[in-house]
């Protein structure tokens, strides 16, 4: 562990120190006023970055064009001093301000102190990182920073041990990128802390992980979260030895210490960024004047000792007798520095207020005039809607959303009446809803030229001589194809390197590829999708593979908090184009059959879910991923690999194009809808059906995020008039979503005539052994009956029951 002696090699000017100064106060009072804000009901909540102002100023000093900070909803002061967020912006964030201009981080869909900044143009391309300094968008599950940091740094040493990487000046200059991370004392306890600061030291990248250290996780003191109280001592044998080592170099410095602080960095730096060293450093002493947020005050659970102690050693204070002991400023100079500093904070938040209010202000009186018109106009409940514009017009802070529940409220009542006054507050609310489903709503998935969606559609070709082989063997010549075009690819996960994978799919790819593009990795599902991430976030092309779909588990909370959600969160300022690729469905044993599919759609929105049938399938998925900016989620078939499969001519160029289902078997008397490894079950019953009379329409879905954009299915069942979901998902998993998407959605409840059904798995996972298979989830013979006994219930006479 080092400890920085006092070197006096720091070159700081008086300027540079004052600025200092005054970006510190700046931030100071900007949480102080935040805070005020809340209480005062102008915002709903606030967490601020109070007590942690010294330590990120000197951070920032170091932090250079290129390099990307993955961090804590702490950081403000870090993101003054960059030069990434304004006063005004920050306000703005506070009100939840929904436009980008004014709120560029979130466009006012996260609280605040999530930062970001914006890694895209309008068009959703990549703007030059290497000319900006960049922030991940944060998310507010404390430790969930951590992987998309480990894959932030991972970039570099890609960038910078992969000669063919080196023509991508936009986002790294030979990998000479820091990635910066902070996190708070308390959430060094969260698993995915641990495991990516052990990953990190395993792959030698240069992540400089800050660590504030305030000696509380909210209310719960050091002691009840951290062996021996402190995260550099348990971190300790991460030291590295000597120069060339792998580990760690690990420092520890006060918060309060500005010039110890200057120095810690400037070395720590130094050495994560030249020698590619992983650091940690450990900021202790950290205070917290207003507490941990809005939602309570620290004084109920700090003793009047340690609030005491907090107020003689705040960092500002400790940083004023500094400058004034070293005769670098006067009390003059540092009293006018906070008069000012008090005022530019004032005049950024009333600016921001204002900026807020103007929209909402306005149609808010649009609306009222509107509502005027229409009861002046009308004779029946003119009354009722004169008081809803009554009650409108009493509103002093107005939201978005009273204009709008006034307007459709007034609409109920004069639902009957032609008018056009009428017309013309349906004419606003028909504006102000698409208004503000572009302010909420949009940005789930991309909206770019490079949407998934508008990848164009290419045939697989066959020739003559195409080999049949086994299926794994397919995947494996698309990848070798896809390493071979884009050096931005590569392949990470557990068994994916030296043996090419546990299915063979990137068989011998590492020997033709190298290591840095097809790598083995630990046993560590979370991180192994967090340096999917950041690297993705750098403009890399990244297929992290989970080896079996049940140990997604361990990545769920990754993929649902900050892959999924990183358009929309952002609004189209930062994307993330990761393949997460996996393996499920059929086979035994409780912990390798999963299909966990409904849990999966209920947390991956904003993720494309494929569920290819067989490895053909697949690997035109993985070549239309490839030419869109989107992340997905593919899932091959567990029972699949070693089945006779034809290879393309064009293995590494046909398409499959997402959300369009395709037909199986045509048929006439029910239409059968499911996807992956029951196709084949299905099917298989679909032909004994025949023998018995019964026509069965078989669809495979392909993909259920996005599901039948064309609705194909409800096409197939104004043929049938019947249909049957099927899956391998527990009861009320993907089936429920297929059938509420179908009957519900696309309207298919007009077309049938018998019940729409559903057969799903038994809801436990299955035993071991074929049995367990058989007896869990739906076989042959059930979809057979379930089938038979639709058709029984609308015909008994031709299909007389079975039993």
């Amino acid at each position: 562990m080092q400890t920085v002696e006092r070197t006096n090699q720091l070159s700081l000017s008086v300027d540079e120190m004052l600025q200092d100064y005054r970006i510190a106060c700046e931030s100071r009072q900007a949480s102080l006023a935040g805070r005020k804000e809340v209480f005062m009901g102008k915002a709903k909540f606030g967490i601020f970055g109070d007590g942690k102002e010294v330590a990120q100023l000197a951070m920032a000093k170091f932090f250079r064009n290129g390099d990307f900070r993955s961090g804590y909803y702490r950081d403000q002061t870090f993101m003054f001093a960059i030069g990434a967020l304004t006063l005004q912006q920050y306000f703005a964030q506070l009100y939840a301000h929904t436009d980008v201009e004014q709120e560029p981080s979130t466009a006012g869909r996260a609280m605040n102190g999530h930062f970001g900044t914006r890694l895209l143009d309008e068009e959703g391309n990549w703007k030059r990182q290497t000319d900006t300094k960049n922030s991940s968008s944060d998310i507010s599950p404390t430790g969930g920073q951590m992987p998309r940091l480990l894959g932030l740094a991972y970039a570099s040493k890609l960038y910078r041990q992969n000669p063919e990487l080196h023509q991508f000046e936009d986002f790294s200059i030979n990998g000479n990128e820091i990635a910066y991370g902070t996190i708070g004392n308390a959430s060094t306890s969260e698993g995915m802390f641990f495991e990516a600061i052990n990953a990190a030291g395993v792959l030698q990248v240069p992540m400089l992980m800050s660590v504030w250290d305030d000696g509380y996780g909210i209310s719960v003191p050091a002691h009840y979260q951290t062996t021996k109280g402190s995260i550099s001592e348990i971190l300790a044998g991460f030291q590295r030895n000597a120069s060339g080592e792998q580990g760690y170099e690990i420092y520890k410095v006060k918060g309060w210490d500005y010039a110890g602080l200057c120095e810690v960095y400037q070395q720590a730096s130094a050495v994560c960024r030249e020698e590619h060293v992983p650091v940690l450093v450990h900021v202790e002493e950290v205070t917290q004047p207003q507490g941990h947020s809005t939602s309570g005050s620290h004084e109920r659970y700090k003793s009047q000792d340690r609030l005491a102690w907090e107020a003689e050693f705040d960092c500002i204070k400790q940083m004023r007798m500094w400058l004034l002991e070293n005769g670098f400023a006067t009390e003059a100079d540092l009293d006018q520095i906070e008069t000012e500093a008090k005022e530019a904070v004032k005049v950024a938040r009333v600016a921001a207020w204002n900026a807020f209010n103007e929209g909402i202000v306005t149609d808010h009186k649009e609306c009222v005039q509107l509502l005027e018109n229409l009861s002046g106009s009308i004779e029946a409940h003119a009354s009722e809607v004169a008081a809803i514009k009554e009650e409108l017009e009493k509103t002093t802070v107005p939201i978005r959303s009273d204009a709008v529940k006034a307007a459709r409220k007034a609409l109920r009542y004069v639902r009957t009446v032609r008018s056009a006054a009428k017309n013309d507050l349906v004419k606003w609310l028909e504006t102000a809803q698409g208004e503000n489903a572009d302010r909420f709503n949009s940005y789930l998935y991309s909206q770019s030229e490079e949407s998934a969606l508008l990848v164009e559609e290419i045939k697989p070709e066959y020739t003559e001589d195409s080999p049949t082989v086994d299926a794994r063997e397919v995947l494996q010549a698309c990848f070798d194809a896809i390493l071979a075009r884009d050096p931005r690819v590569f392949a990470i996960g557990e068994d994916v390197g030296k043996i090419g994978d546990v299915n063979q799919a990137f068989a011998g790819l590492q020997e033709k590829y190298g290591e840095i593009r097809v790598t083995d990795t630990g046993i560590r599902e979370c991180t192994i999708v967090g340096q999917g991430i950041g690297a993705a976030l750098r403009g890399l092309r990244p297929i992290t593979e989970i080896q079996y779909l049940d140990y997604l588990l361990y990545a769920i909370q990754i993929l649902s908090d900050d892959l999924a959600c990183l358009q929309y969160r952002t609004k189209g300022g930062q994307k993330a184009p990761l393949i997460v690729r996996t393996r499920g469905h059929r086979l035994e044993g409780i912990w390798h059959s999963g299909s966990p599919m409904g849990m999966i759609l209920n947390s991956l929105r904003g993720m494309h879910v494929l569920v290819p049938r067989n490895m053909t399938q697949a690997a035109g998925f993985y070549n239309t991923l490839l030419k869109s900016d989107e992340p997905a989620l593919v899932i091959e078939c567990l029972n699949g690999y070693r089945l006779k499969e034809r290879i393309p001519a064009n293995v590494g160029e046909f398409t499959v194009p997402l959300g369009q289902p395709e037909i199986l078997r045509a048929g006439t008397d029910i239409t059968i809808v499911t996807y992956g490894s029951m196709c084949r079950i299905v099917l298989d019953a679909a032909e004994q059906l025949q023998e018995f009379g019964i026509s069965a329409e078989v669809m495979d879905v392909q993909t259920l995020l996005p599901f039948d954009i064309h609705h194909t299915i409800t096409d197939s069942i104004r043929k049938t008039s019947r249909v049957l979901f099927a899956d391998e998902d527990v009861s009320g998993g993907a089936t429920g979503f297929m059938m509420q998407k179908v009957v519900d959605e696309q309207e298919a409840w007009r077309w049938l005539d018998s019940k729409p059904q559903a057969l799903s798995a038994h809801d436990h996972r299955p035993p071991y052994s074929s049995d367990g298979d058989y007896f869990s989830k739906p076989n042959v013979e059930d979809v057979f009956e379930t089938v038979y006994a639709i058709m029984h219930e609308a015909d008994p006479e031709a299909f007389p029951a079975i039993m």
